[in-house]
């Protein structure tokens, strides 16, 4: 059972947002792999790993969360990739 399942709208063009999705992943030490179509990342956070993929279709970036560290709320996650995947 995957730990949180969001999606995100795609302003602009999907190269554009996965960029700024693997730029983010790297910057914290994380991998990310994948094309506009699907992949995965991985990332530590307080000495534990978030891990998850994605799927794009059209506008929008469907993400599950397979692991994350319990004191980390899904809402949280959602809220952070949300507000640096808008950012200009």
């Amino acid at each position: 059972m995957s730990a949180c399942t969001f999606s995100i709208p795609i302003n602009g063009t999907p190269e554009d947002v996965l960029n700024k999705a693997k730029n983010l992943m790297q910057s914290q030490g994380g991998t990310f792999e994948g094309d506009t179509s699907s992949g995965n990342f991985q990332v530590s956070v307080f000495g534990s790993t978030i891990t998850g993929s994605y799927t794009v279709v059209g506008q929008e970036m469907s993400i599950i969360i397979e692991d994350k560290p319990f004191l980390i709320p899904c809402s949280t996650i959602e809220g952070f990739l949300r507000n640096q995947l808008a950012k200009g």
